[in-house]
C-alpha cells in the first residue's frame, strides 16, 4: 500500500509469465513526502484512474505496449469508452519486482541480480520528460552545484526560466531506492542490465508517449510541461509502460499558467507552522526528519479541498472530451482556485 493507491495482487508474476493484480486508487495524498495528509479528496482516486486508463488506451491504440489490462465496473472489465460510470480500480498486468540490495556500510546498492538475462521484471528507473523549464524546476538547482550540466542534458546552451524545447529532455533516476537519485544514461543502462538497443528504445517510447499526452492536453488548452514514466520487460523482452500515468499527480500540467495539481495544497500548507518545521526538520536531521517535527498538519479548509477535488475531476473531462464527472468547467474552478493566492 502506497500513500495514494494500493496494488491488490490476484496471480504472482513468475520468471517466465505475468501475474495480474489491480491498484485500487484512494483518495488520500500526500505533499513535501510526509505521507498520507488528514484529508481525503473525494473523486481524485477516480479521477486518476479514469485518466491513466483513457491514456493507457491512446497508448495501445498507437502501438506502444502497457500493462493496462482495463477498468473494472460491476465485476467486469472495461475500457475507457465502455464505462457507463466511474471507477477507481484498474486491472493490470503484473511483472517481477528485483529489489537491489542495499549495503549500509558503503551506502551502495547492489545491482548485480540485474546483469542476468531477466525477463518479466519492474525496470529500477525512473524517466523524466521536460518539455519546458518551470521557475523552481530541480533543473536549475543540480545545474547551479555542478551536479549536472546542460550538456548532460542534450542542450548546447544554459536553459532559461519558462524556456520549451522542440524535443523533451530526458532525465533518469533511481526507482527501488530509499531515495531516488538522478543517473547518467550511461549509469541506468549499467544497474538496469537493458543493452544499448532496450535503452535507446525506452528513450524512443518516452518521447512518443509525451507527444501522445500532450496532443490530447492541447486540445483541453492544457500544458503538459514534465512528467515520469516507469517501464517494464515482458517475459518475450519486449519493454512496457507500466504504474499510472498521464494524470496530475505523474505530471506538471498548467491552465495558463496555473498549476494543476496538488501544487494547490502545497500553497496553502507553506504558510503553516507545520512546514516550517518540515523544512527545519529536513535540513537538520536527514532521512529520519519525520520524526523530529512535533507537529502535525492540519485539515484543509472546507472549500480548499472542495476545489481540489473539483479540479482533479475536471482535468479528467476535458483531457478526455467525457462529462466522466458532474463538476464545474476547469476555467471556472481556477478561477475560484486562484481567488486564494491573493
Amino acid at each position: 500500500m502506497g500513500s495514494v493507491k494500493e496494488v491488490e495482487i490476484i496471480k504472482k508474476a513468475e520468471p517466465l509469465t505475468e501475474g495480474e493484480g489491480e491498484f485500487v486508487f484512494s483518495d488520500r495524498y500526500s505533499v513535501f513526502d510526509w505521507g498520507e495528509m488528514p484529508d481525503h479528496i473525494e473523486g481524485k482516486g477516480a479521477a486518476l484512474c479514469m485518466l491513466s486508463s483513457y491514456f493507457f488506451e491512446l497508448l495501445e491504440k498507437n502501438g506502444i505496449k502497457t500493462h493496462f489490462m482495463g477498468l473494472v465496473e460491476n465485476g467486469q472489465l472495461k475500457n475507457f469508452s465502455q464505462m457507463k460510470g466511474t471507477s477507481n480500480r484498474m486491472h493490470v498486468k503484473v511483472l517481477r519486482v528485483i529489489h537491489p540490495q542495499y549495503d549500509k556500510t558503503s551506502n551502495k546498492y547492489d545491482y548485480s541480480a540485474y546483469k542476468k538475462r531477466l525477463s518479466n521484471y519492474l525496470i529500477p528507473l525512473e524517466v523524466i520528460y521536460r518539455n519546458k523549464l518551470t521557475e523552481g524546476s530541480s533543473v536549475f538547482k543540480r545545474i547551479k552545484d555542478g551536479s549536472v550540466t546542460f550538456k548532460d542534458l542534450g542542450l548546447d546552451h544554459e536553459p532559461k526560466i519558462n524556456e520549451s524545447f522542440k524535443e523533451p529532455l530526458l532525465d533518469v533516476s533511481t526507482k527501488l531506492e530509499h531515495t531516488d537519485r538522478y543517473l547518467s544514461w550511461e549509469e541506468a543502462r549499467q544497474i538496469s542490465g537493458l543493452d544499448d538497443k532496450h535503452l535507446r528504445e525506452l528513450r524512443d517510447t518516452v518521447v512518443a508517449v509525451d507527444n501522445i499526452i500532450t496532443r490530447a492536453c492541447k486540445k483541453a488548452k492544457i500544458e503538459n510541461v514534465d512528467g515520469k514514466f516507469e517501464f517494464g520487460m515482458d517475459p518475450s523482452g519486449n519493454i512496457m509502460v507500466i504504474d499510472v500515468l498521464g494524470t496530475p499527480d505523474e505530471c506538471r500540467f498548467l491552465h495558463n499558467g496555473f498549476h494543476i495539481s496538488k501544487e494547490f495544497a502545497r500553497r496553502y500548507y507553506r504558510g503553516t507552522p507545520w512546514f516550517t518545521e518540515v523544512e527545519k526538520a529536513k535540513k537538520e536531521r536527514g532521512s529520519d526528519w519525520k520524526s523530529f517535527v512535533p507537529l502535525k498538519p492540519e485539515p484543509l479548509p472546507t472549500d480548499v479541498k472542495k476545489l481540489l477535488s473539483q479540479m482533479y475531476q475536471a482535468v479528467t473531462n476535458e483531457i478526455s472530451g467525457k462529462k466522466v464527472f458532474d463538476v464545474p468547467a476547469l476555467t471556472k474552478i481556477i478561477e475560484e482556485m486562484k481567488k486564494y493566492e491573493k
